[in-house]
């Protein structure tokens, strides 16, 4: 038996984690003004916000999201900070970053200024101009509109 959350479980045999991710759920302030940017200041497609339909309470979250099906069947998902918390149980805090960075890899050395540049134009900030690390690859960062790290890179090899 597991224990999680101070209750005793029964778990089925273990199984190992199959080598893949699905989906990436960024925890944001304002679901609008996300999806504002990454659709529209960005351009990747979505079909908006759904599940407005699930309205949440003070212990259940609410459903609304904003869904990206990204190239290799990845999710990226915008979901309200105070409504994630509530998803996974864990406590409600002042939001992070820099404890992680979502990499974007792109076809020349010129298109990361160019995202880059997009970006900032969408109201992202960049954290610092691109250039070549010692490691061979060129790429700069910039943070989104809820401070998320992304990575632009373009590897030479």
């Amino acid at each position: 038996m597991a224990t999680y959350h101070g209750r005793a479980q029964d778990i089925p045999a273990a199984k190992d984690m199959e080598p893949r991710i699905h989906v990436i759920t960024l925890a944001v302030r304002d679901l609008d003004r996300a999806l504002a940017f990454y659709r529209d200041g960005l351009g990747l497609e979505s079909a908006g916000v759904v599940g407005t339909e699930f309205t949440g309470d003070d212990g259940s979250p609410a459903g609304a999201i904003a869904l990206f099906h990204l190239d290799g069947g990845l999710i990226l998902s915008l979901y309200p900070r105070t409504e994630l918390a509530k998803d996974a149980d864990v406590p409600f805090g002042p939001p992070k970053s820099g404890e992680f960075s979502i990499g974007h890899l792109v076809s020349t050395r010129e298109d990361v200024d160019v995202l880059l540049a997009q970006a900032e134009a969408a109201g992202a900030t960049r954290t610092a101009p691109a250039h070549d690390r010692p490691w061979g690859i060129y790429s700069g960062y910039f943070r989104d509109l809820d401070g998320h790290l992304w990575e632009i890179i373009w590897n030479p090899r």
